[in-house]
């Protein structure tokens, strides 16, 4: 199959169902994942302050439990404005669900923003590495945020979260890989799958999701 020109945004089942069947042509062992995994939707979120500040609260999260706080968090006043949520207490945040180190990483991108120093209409102009790196110089974003924002909230068609636990379990066993990928290894096996990479995410995902429900257990 040719490949596609990525989309600008992955933000409809279509254009995921597109990617996802020009990555089995480049990579056959995705078909039984695609097989078994079902219809892939898409997941985003609003961009900007609100976006990262939903991805910071799923943040080594269950997503039942970052759902509970993110519903109490975002009826905050104030909570999902940059300038606002810079007059709100640690308390008061914090009676959301909120860590002190959530808090504190949401007021620094605040700040970053009002500031001028981090300006989220630049960043859906980047590419992804550079994306990346544009994010991660901002103290309390790692890797995982900048990826998961980049995917949930610009729709980025091309990123993979290799450091992403669930992603590397159902990676090891869609795949039939003896042993769950290292970080550095995931990086390299989803290199393969580029400029699609953001497709594979949730495609696994997906996979994880479905074999989780039907086996009951984490893999």
């Amino acid at each position: 199959m040719s490949p596609l020109p990525p989309s600008p945004r992955i933000d409809s089942a279509e254009t995921i169902a597109g990617h996802i069947e020009v990555l089995v042509g480049m990579d056959r062992r995705l078909a039984a994942v695609r097989d078994f995994a079902g219809p892939v939707a898409p997941r985003i979120n609003p961009p900007g302050f609100a976006g990262m500040a939903k991805v910071i609260t799923g943040q080594q999260l269950s997503v039942t439990s970052a759902a509970a706080i993110w519903g109490r968090f975002a009826q905050l006043p104030g909570a999902l404005d940059p300038v606002a949520y810079l007059t709100l207490s640690e308390e008061a945040v914090r009676a959301t669900g909120f860590s002190g180190g959530k808090f504190r990483t949401v007021r620094a991108i605040a700040e970053a923003m009002v500031a001028g120093e981090l300006d989220f209409d630049h960043l859906e102009t980047l590419p992804a590495g550079d994306a990346v790196r544009y994010l991660i110089a901002h103290k309390g974003i790692g890797p995982w945020t900048a990826e998961v924002y980049l995917m949930f909230c610009a729709g980025h068609p091309d990123v993979f979260p290799a450091g992403d636990l669930a992603l590397l379990k159902a990676v090891q066993h869609g795949l039939g890989l003896d042993a769950r990928p290292a970080i550095k290894d995931m990086i390299g096996i989803a290199a393969a799958w580029a400029p699609y990479r953001s497709a594979a995410a949730l495609l696994f995902w997906r996979y994880f999701a479905v074999m989780r429900d039907r086996e009951g257990i984490l893999l």
